[in-house]
């Protein structure tokens, strides 16, 4: 008697391989894509965020452009400010348009400050010229 099992059941066990790969080599870069993909769509975010922060402050941080007439007289010079102030919106919006720098932007910013001083300006020196508004004068007290 030569072994006590049929032939071939008393080999020893193999050693436990993994399947026979005829392909090339799996990339070090498959499991690392999604990573990739994830890393890339937070850089485009934080600059999205990085440039909506850095952005023009708008509109409120500006010279303030009056809602209502002075004084709760509509008249001419009311509505003559009122076509300044649109003349300077439409001028900003073409200067903006057209700016290819942010030192472009910047001008275009502080022209339109300046057109708004000066309609507010123009228009209160008419309302007080005419005698709905009076002009505050200043107070100084030398002194205790």
């Amino acid at each position: 008697m030569v072994g006590v099992f049929r032939e071939g059941h008393n080999k020893r066990p193999g050693r436990n391989r993994g399947p026979i790969n005829f392909g090339p080599p799996p990339s070090p870069w498959r499991k690392r894509v999604p990573l990739v993909a994830a890393v890339a769509v937070a850089v485009v975010l934080a600059a999205g965020v990085a440039i909506k922060v850095n952005a023009h402050p708008g509109r409120e941080n500006h010279v303030h452009v009056l809602k209502a007439p002075l004084a709760g007289v509509i008249n001419n010079y009311w509505y003559d400010y009122r076509s300044d102030i649109e003349e300077a919106d439409n001028e900003l919006r073409k200067d903006l348009r057209r700016a290819k720098t942010e030192q472009d932007r910047r001008e275009a910013w502080a022209e339109y400050n300046q057109e708004l001083r000066d309609a507010r300006k123009d228009y209160t020196q008419e309302m007080v010229e005419k005698g709905y508004i009076t002009r505050s004068r200043g107070e100084v007290i030398v002194g205790d």
